[in-house]
């Protein structure tokens, strides 16, 4: 299957990673860094409720913080927890054995001029979509 023909590819959230990486990122990678990622810089685990069982879910992202916002930059296009997040309208995230709560979550679509933004997140807004929310 193509990136463009992958469920997680919305409009205005390009799936800008080949679906052969989502997979080998989710079997190899996650489960590696799950127990180390609170000691990795830049690394978050985010935590979550699904839409329809109510289950929670902890999912590594590399998050950008600017002030009172977070920024996330979604390479893999628009994922279950970015599905969560939305519905949900909150969610908890986890830097460095520091936890916040975000609310107001939304997407800026791709080709955005990301304003207000942490720089990492700017610069890769022309690209790929970015996951905003504020820090409560």
């Amino acid at each position: 299957m193509s990136a463009k023909d992958h469920p997680n590819n919305a409009p205005g959230v390009p799936m800008v990673f080949p679906p052969w990486f989502e997979n080998f990122q989710i079997k190899y990678i996650n489960p590696a860094l799950k127990p180390i990622a609170r000691y990795l810089p830049g690394a978050a685990t985010i935590t979550h409720r699904g839409r329809k069982s109510g289950k929670p879910y902890r999912t590594i992202v590399t998050a950008y913080r600017k002030g009172n916002v977070l920024a996330i930059a979604l390479g893999h296009g628009k994922t279950d927890w970015v599905k969560n997040v939305l519905a949900a309208g909150e969610a908890d995230v986890t830097f460095t054995r520091r936890q916040v709560h975000i609310t107001n979550p939304r997407i800026l679509p791709a080709g955005s001029d990301g304003a207000g933004l942490p720089f990492m997140a700017r610069m890769q807004a022309g690209r790929m979509g970015i996951f905003v929310a504020d820090i409560a």
